[in-house]
């Protein structure tokens, strides 16, 4: 047994790691990186007892304007856990308070926008709740108007649903949603 360190990469080893550039400009990847978010999934029964969502209307945003979406989400901030992150934005964006025990996990979504930018290459946390405390209304700007619609009634809207959050919706109707799933990606 030698005490020699082992040689270098020969020129051409495609198998040794080199650092990538992300093209975003953010500098040096030497790991894939993703964007975790939380979506606050505020459920409520209507008189025939079937599940209704809390949806808004996205605007003003530059992303999926005009598009259907959940109650609550956005970003988890650094040091923030998910739960803290959907307890921050719905209280910020629908002026309601939620206690941690009352998020309910639906699934975790691996989704990518085959864009190549950091940005794009999320871990979005969806999170079911039917108990808090407030009335929600609108509290930002980014959405003009506020509706909630059966879950088996999505179609009964004039503008479509974002479509990664159209997926988590349609599987809560069906009752068959997967722990983890994903989203814009080509093969299992």
């Amino acid at each position: 047994m030698s005490d020699a360190a082992p040689a270098g990469p020969e020129p051409g080893d495609t198998a040794h790691h080199h650092p990538r550039t992300d093209p975003s400009g953010a500098g040096p990847v030497d790991r894939y990186r993703v964007v975790p978010a939380a979506y606050v999934v505020l459920l409520d029964p209507d008189e025939d007892g079937v599940d209704r969502v809390l949806l808004q209307l996205r605007a003003h945003t530059g992303y999926m304007d005009g598009y259907w979406a959940c109650g609550a989400a956005g970003h988890v901030e650094a040091g923030e856990s998910v739960f803290e992150a959907a307890l921050r934005e719905a209280a910020e964006e629908l002026g309601v308070r939620i206690r941690p025990d009352d998020l309910v996990p639906v699934t975790a979504m691996h989704r990518t926008g085959h864009t190549g930018l950091a940005v794009d290459e999320r871990v979005d946390f969806f999170l079911a709740c039917r108990r808090w405390e407030g009335e929600p209304r609108l509290r930002e700007a980014k959405a003009t108007d506020l509706r909630w619609v059966r879950l088996d009634r999505l179609d009964s809207l004039a503008a479509p649903v974002v479509p990664h959050e159209r997926q988590v919706l349609t599987a809560l109707a069906a009752g068959s949603v997967p722990a983890v799933s994903t989203f814009g990606f080509t093969g299992a």
